[in-house]
């Protein structure tokens, strides 16, 4: 059953980290709703395949595989989609990972500048890219991952992830502000635990924990938030912008 809401209809939407976990399920909410839907991911292989899984059942899909790491592959990617089809309606920055679970004394350099590497500047490199198409017809939605650990920090587990997370929120808000009156909203979600394989990497101790912080006593599904992002970029909340939707079945994790 479609969301029944043609501003989504025909529209081109580029989603990262779409070959699994909330980036694949939002890649099918969206061919749902008939949208153009641009997969992309560094497994381009599995991509392709979601991709693939689109278009033969009736949806309009191409898959790219981007490094979200590399300004010139997000560029690349950016300029063959506008060639096809002319602009970019929506962008989901989907792509992201806590890389390895550690205590903050066992965080060395390596691992802190990739997980901002990609966490980081993979949103930033992406909507640096996708801005000027969206400028030029004054229209388009920016949705980026952020995640519940920018409230708490993620202490014993994760503190760069939390850390990096906390700058895609704050990017967030700077950009939806920078860019609110030429008809760009950016808004960014910050999950709680969903059942993703980003969670299955996770020992079941923390797992087990994760899931006792949140009052439902259960994972989130991948759907739940892929409809919030439709729901973003629908057109029936266009004064939602700068700002973080925390969904995590009643979680404050503060």
């Amino acid at each position: 059953m479609t969301y029944g809401n043609d501003f989504i209809e025909n529209k081109i939407a580029v989603i990262t980290g779409s070959a699994s976990g909330i980036g694949k399920a939002t890649a099918k909410i969206f061919a749902r709703e008939n949208a153009i839907v641009i997969c992309t991911d560094i497994d381009e292989k599995s991509a392709k395949k979601i991709s693939n899984e689109i278009n033969e059942s009736g949806g309009n899909s191409l898959a790219y595989g981007v490094d979200v790491t590399s300004r010139d592959a997000i560029k690349k990617m950016v300029s063959q989609v506008v060639t096809e089809f002319g602009s970019i309606d929506f962008l989901f920055n989907s792509a992201g990972s806590i890389l390895e679970r550690l205590p903050f004394l066992e965080i060395n350099d390596d691992i802190w500048d990739k997980t901002f590497d990609l966490n980081v500047k993979g949103t930033f490199y992406t909507m640096q890219c996708v801005l000027p198409e969206m400028l030029k017809k004054q229209s388009g939605v920016i949705v980026n991952m952020a995640s519940m650990a920018h409230l708490n920090g993620s202490p014993k587990i994760a503190i760069n992830y939390g850390a990096s997370k906390g700058a895609v929120v704050t990017m967030t808000k700077g950009v939806a502000r920078e860019f609110a009156d030429q008809g760009i909203r950016c808004v960014s979600i910050s999950p709680g635990p969903i059942d993703t394989p980003f969670q299955e990497t996770a020992s079941q101790e923390i797992r087990t924990e994760l899931e006792s912080w949140v009052p439902m006593g259960r994972y989130g599904k991948p759907e739940e938030i892929g409809e919030l992002v439709l729901f973003i970029c629908s057109g029936k909340c266009d004064f939602m912008t700068a700002d973080t939707i925390l969904v995590n079945g009643g979680g404050g994790f503060r």
